[in-house]
């Protein structure tokens, strides 16, 4: 078979692509799996999942030094955070998970393009990278795992400073001392928990009640049943505009920062 040629191709390298990539290779396919960006694991290993598990790992550590050491005889005087040192085993976290996924593509013989793949035809897909010029490879069939992205609002731009994504909420150089999060997913709920338990004062908006009496407890409000208005920026604050269905509107201030 030309080098060019597979029997199958993967379009994204996350949960779902790198998965399927390894069983059609383990069915004696030959597969090529096409990954835009420099690492694999897709949003969940890079950005999603893994690290906001690996703060929630370290964070709890905390939650419990504050909260649970006492009872079992353990005390302790104030706790020093050390925040930079946090993001950077979380790096280290997703460095050995990508890297481990990249091994299992060589084990089982699957060529890794690195590129943005689009259609030519049917048949064939042209692979352009960051650098250099395109290239085409044809295929038998093609799975597409493109993924997701952070959802935005269209009365938001996100400077990625002070309204940022999930992505800039995993790697930022200091603890807020307050925050709002749009949205009660599971990564909206993950690191407002992260933070929360870190000492900032998070609320969570979100059209449905996710948030528990634990979360509550440990300065993690919601309001639920709304929808997010226009912000508007008021010196260092962030003003939002909770709507609720059918009720009141209330607006909510919050600073994003440390003072």
């Amino acid at each position: 078979m030309p080098d060019n040629k597979y029997d199958v191709t993967i379009i994204g390298s996350g949960p779902g692509g790198y998965v399927a990539a390894i069983r059609c290779a383990q069915l004696g396919m030959r597969t090529a799996l096409i990954e835009k960006y420099s690492t694999l694991g897709g949003t969940c290993l890079n950005v999603g999942c893994i690290p906001s598990k690996a703060l929630l790992d370290s964070t709890e550590h905390v939650q419990k030094a504050k909260s649970e050491f006492g009872e079992h005889g353990i005390k302790i005087g104030n706790i020093d955070i050390d925040f930079k040192q946090m993001i950077e085993r979380k790096r280290g976290v997703v460095k050995q998970t990508v890297e481990g996924v990249s091994f299992l593509m060589k084990k089982n013989k699957v060529d890794v393009h690195q590129g943005v793949g689009s259609f030519k035809d049917k048949h064939t897909i042209s692979i352009k990278p960051e650098k250099g010029k395109a290239r085409e490879i044809t295929t038998g069939k093609v799975i597409i795992a493109t993924g997701s992205k952070p959802a935005s609002l269209p009365f938001i731009e996100i400077d990625k400073k002070r309204i940022i994504t999930s992505t800039e909420a995993l790697e930022l150089d200091k603890i807020p001392k307050s925050m709002v999060v749009i949205g009660g997913g599971i990564i909206g709920v993950e690191m407002g928990s992260v933070y929360a338990r870190l000492g900032t004062t998070v609320q969570d908006w979100d059209r449905h009640q996710t948030v528990t009496q634990s979360q509550r407890s440990k300065g993690y409000r919601q309001t639920s049943h709304g929808e997010s208005g226009r912000p508007e920026r008021q010196r260092a604050d962030f003003q939002s505009r909770v709507l609720p269905g059918g009720g009141r509107a209330e607006t909510i201030y919050a600073r994003i920062g440390s003072g």
